[in-house]
């Protein structure tokens, strides 16, 4: 019974992520609107009025332009600049210099009390000074109309003086930056610089801009949600298609494909499950063309033995010496059947480990050849081992020997008409190289990759071999992979194949001239 997840699926967790993303970014919004605005707006004006208070001050010290340099400074940042000089600050009530961009009630509320006191501040304080002054909105609205009033105090009797109302928020303030720097001309003459500028209330702003952030909210968040479906179901899609894919090829449907397109990783997965649905499809057809062959080997022997035994028992005379080897040989060759099934399965899972010792490898093929001796004698064979010396390797006896004996099998099974066999032993650059080459029908190119895999069969059509199993180069290919040898084929269409392998020799020794060439016929 499948056992339903309660994960959440891609999709639903990329819709998550971008929802969230949007929020964090709305919370971001509304934190610097609601909170860090206005502290921000004071940080910009503190930052502008020490700016111009330092070119002003370097004008002075270099007594150069002075005016020129406050003017436009003032101008440019819209500031209020007062400028006295010692004595003005000590008994004077007025400024050598006063140029205002601001709001020209700001700077009528710096009293000269408020001077003196600035510049004692100044001074204790090496020479600078900062300050946020809060004066009421009244005290400002009332000197806007006393100001009015002055300057139609000069209209004819003809024409009498408007009357001036305004009318006053208690509860409002106007707060006024205030910079204070003590400047030292070159010749020793000491000036002070009070640089103004007001912070206009942003309370009202704020509500308005609180206003326009709802709407602008409400809008986000649409877009945002809109966004994220689209978004997470198109990034989702490629890979819910290649899961519903990778579910019919769990169902052995070899036929579906693996085609979604859209990122690079996910093209490189589906190319990666395509190939492994190709080789999925040709195992499976292998292993049922291999329960074929092993089916039909199997019954073979069985029904031959069952036969002849049969016949043994039924008929009178027929217990002959020629029906009873007739039984061995079928036994003898489930037997082997059985017994490569086995050792194939065993080197697969690793369970059978090689045990290396040093010993003569060509005694060892001279030794097998005289398994033989009846092949050749009977029918014909022609099975030849060419070697200039004998060779020591270090590798395991017993299945460097199953090597040999089932590449020998496997080239006598496709000999060609003159039914030759030969075994060749070179010795090159430490190593030894065992060939065998029949001239046989030979492998096309595009098999030769193949007749190493397991299952694989070149002729389709099953043949009983003449000696072995069939299983022979799958059990080779193990073997040589144990033992880290290089091995391969070379084969031509119509001429025969040489199947070869090389591996490390520890020494070699030379051998009689006679033995040179040993001719297994």
């Amino acid at each position: 019974m499948k056992r339903l997840s309660k994960r959440p699926t891609l999709h639903a967790k990329l819709l998550a992520y971008f929802l969230l993303f949007g929020v964090i970014i709305l919370a971001v919004l509304w934190i610097f609107q609601s909170f860090l605005l206005e502290p921000y707006y004071t940080f910009k004006k503190s930052k502008n009025v020490k700016q111009s208070a330092t070119v002003i001050v370097k004008a002075i010290e270099q007594n150069k332009n002075i005016w020129t340099t406050i003017d436009s400074a003032a101008s440019y940042n819209s500031l209020n600049v007062c400028v006295y000089g010692t004595e003005s600050v000590l008994g004077f009530t007025s400024p050598i210099y006063e140029i205002n961009y601001d709001n020209p009630a700001a700077q009528l509320a710096i009293e000269t009390h408020e001077v003196n006191s600035y510049y004692r501040l100044a001074k204790q304080n090496g020479g600078t000074y900062m300050t946020v002054d809060s004066n009421s909105v009244v005290d400002i609205a009332r000197q806007k109309v006393d100001m009015l009033r002055k300057a139609f105090a000069g209209a004819t009797t003809d024409s009498a003086a408007p009357e001036v109302h305004y009318r006053s928020n208690a509860a409002g303030k106007v707060e006024n930056m205030v910079y204070a720097v003590v400047a030292v001309k070159p010749d020793g003459e000491e000036m002070f610089v009070i640089v103004t500028s007001s912070i206009t209330p942003l309370s009202n702003t704020l509500d308005i801009i609180k206003g326009q952030l709802l709407w602008v909210s409400a809008v986000f968040v649409i877009l945002a949600l809109i966004f994220s479906l689209y978004a997470s179901r198109r990034i989702a899609k490629p890979i819910s298609k290649t899961n519903i894919a990778a579910k019919e090829l769990a169902k052995k449907n070899y036929e579906t494909e693996f085609n979604a397109c859209g990122y690079l990783e996910v093209e490189e997965l589906n190319d990666t499950l395509n190939y492994a649905k190709t080789e999925l499809a040709a195992t499976e057809k292998l292993q049922q063309e291999l329960i074929a062959n092993i089916s039909h080997d199997l019954r073979t022997p069985l029904t031959m033995i069952t036969g002849y035994g049969e016949v043994m028992r039924d008929l009178p005379g027929e217990n002959t010496p020629e029906n009873i080897q007739i039984i061995i040989d079928e036994a003898t060759r489930l037997s082997t059947l059985v017994n490569d099934l086995l050792d194939l399965s065993k080197l697969q899972s690793g369970a059978l480990q090689a045990e290396k010792k040093v010993f003569c490898l060509t005694d060892s093929i001279r030794e097998i050849f005289s398994r033989y001796a009846k092949l050749v004698e009977q029918d014909g064979y022609n099975i030849v081992f060419e070697a200039r010396r004998n060779v020591y390797i270090n590798a395991d006896e017993l299945r460097i020997s199953q090597v040999v004996y089932n590449l020998v099998n496997n080239a006598v099974n496709h000999v060609g008409e003159d039914k030759t066999v030969i075994v060749t032993q070179m010795v090159s650059k430490g190593k030894v190289r065992i060939e065998v080459t029949d001239h046989g029908e030979g492998i096309s190119a595009d098999k030769l990759e193949y007749i190493w895999e397991r299952y694989y069969k070149v002729d389709k059509e099953h043949k009983r071999g003449v000696i072995g199993s069939g299983l022979g180069l799958s059990i080779v290919k193990n073997i040589l992979d144990a033992h880290n040898a290089h091995y391969g084929v070379r084969s031509t269409p119509g001429k025969g194949s040489t199947f070869w392998f090389e591996i490390s020799v520890v020494k070699t020794e030379n051998m009689p001239s006679s033995d040179q060439l040993f001719l297994g016929r």
